[in-house]
């Protein structure tokens, strides 16, 4: 056994270590087992033979996210009579992860359509707005993007320079969003705009626009390192209108909202009560673990998923720089795991952050 091999299986050991048993993923619910195995056979089957060709082509996988959206997968949480698969979290996390090994891509499109897009609508909006922004998006015609990157400021939530101000009967909207996924093909967009610069984070508000929309303009697709079939571009927002009834929960919510993502924010408003009652080593449970099981959480996973393609290109040696084997392209798309939703120097900060706390007197 070569001393690359040695690594990886050492590495392979620590990604496993505290995750459950093979024996109790065997026991998942029926319904998630299917879901799995279903996701499983269509990556198998129609994601992993084309996945070279849709990323060394930019193509987007238009054909393949309808027949996903059919299997209820573009809407996994969404209540039925939504049009949702009305899942949980835990199948929506294994059907990602099943469409992800087929085509990293086509999962990055399920997951901005899921949790981006639909999660903040079906935790904030009202009634109406579920039915005209979620609706039409579980079938796969048409996908959501989530615009709240700007040039300079990153996923920085609270310095959002977009602004919007009300005139008559409309919200106008003004300012550059960045890195924007599904942007060339959404059908809508849920965009974060400062509302009132004098309260700060407070004074974000989110707003539903849809797309193509007066006002509202695409840059280049952005031609990237990985993740390639999955278009990348700015949102250009210029006297952009859009009516009052389109902004998405309580004028300044935005910033809770961005942090919320409706899904996350659901599964901690359950545990909340229990967190800050439960008391461990003389703390509440919920000031020693929360955020920082999910920094750590997420910091493990992308430097794992970057560390493992890594290694498998070193096993294959020449072969894994070529494009004949799919190992460099699972490099190139393992790379940004570091960086969106939290770079991996982020991440260590918060993990800090909350050591320091606990130490604190």
């Amino acid at each position: 056994m070569t001393a690359a091999m040695l690594q990886a299986r050492r590495a392979l050991g620590l990604c496993l270590r505290g995750c459950r048993p093979l024996s109790q993923l065997a026991e998942l619910p029926e319904m998630h087992q299917m879901m799995r195995q279903t996701c499983r056979d269509y990556a198998a089957k129609e994601l992993a033979p084309i996945a070279a060709a849709l990323d060394k082509n930019h193509t987007y996988p238009a054909k393949q996210v309808q027949e996903l959206g059919a299997m209820g997968v573009m809407a996994v949480e969404v209540p039925e009579e939504l049009g949702g698969a009305g899942m949980d979290y835990l199948a929506y996390s294994l059907a990602v992860e099943e469409i992800s090994r087929g085509c990293a891509s086509t999962g990055v499109v399920v997951s901005v359509n899921n949790s981006l897009y639909i999660g903040p609508i079906l935790k904030f909006g009202n009634e109406e707005q579920k039915k005209q922004w979620i609706t039409p998006f579980t079938t796969g015609e048409k996908v959501g993007s989530f615009a709240l990157s700007e040039p300079g400021n990153g996923s920085d939530a609270g310095a959002a320079s977009t602004l919007a101000h009300q005139e008559g009967d409309e919200w106008v909207l003004n300012g550059t969003k960045a890195w924007i996924t599904n942007s060339w093909e959404a059908s809508a967009t849920v965009v974060f705009a400062t509302t009132d610069k004098s309260l700060k984070h407070k004074g974000i508000s989110a707003f539903l626009v849809p797309m193509p929309h007066p006002g509202l303009s695409l840059g280049k697709k952005e031609d990237k390192l990985g993740i390639r079939a999955s278009s990348t571009a700015n949102i250009i927002l210029e006297d952009c209108r859009i009516p009052l009834g389109n902004l998405l929960g309580p004028r300044g919510a935005g910033f809770k909202i961005a942090m919320a993502l409706g899904i996350a924010q659901a599964s901690l408003d359950c545990a909340a009560d229990y967190a800050h009652k439960r008391i461990a080593f003389g703390a509440p449970i919920g000031k020693m673990q929360a955020i920082q099981e999910a920094a750590m959480a997420k910091l493990a996973a992308s430097e794992a998923a970057t560390f493992c393609a890594h290694q498998s290109i070193q096993i294959l040696g020449g072969m894994g720089f070529v494009t004949d084997m799919p190992a460099e392209r699972h490099y190139r798309d393992a790379r940004i795991t570091e960086i969106y939703e939290g770079t991996s120097e982020i991440q260590r900060l918060v993990i800090a952050n909350q050591i320091l706390k606990e130490y604190q007197p």
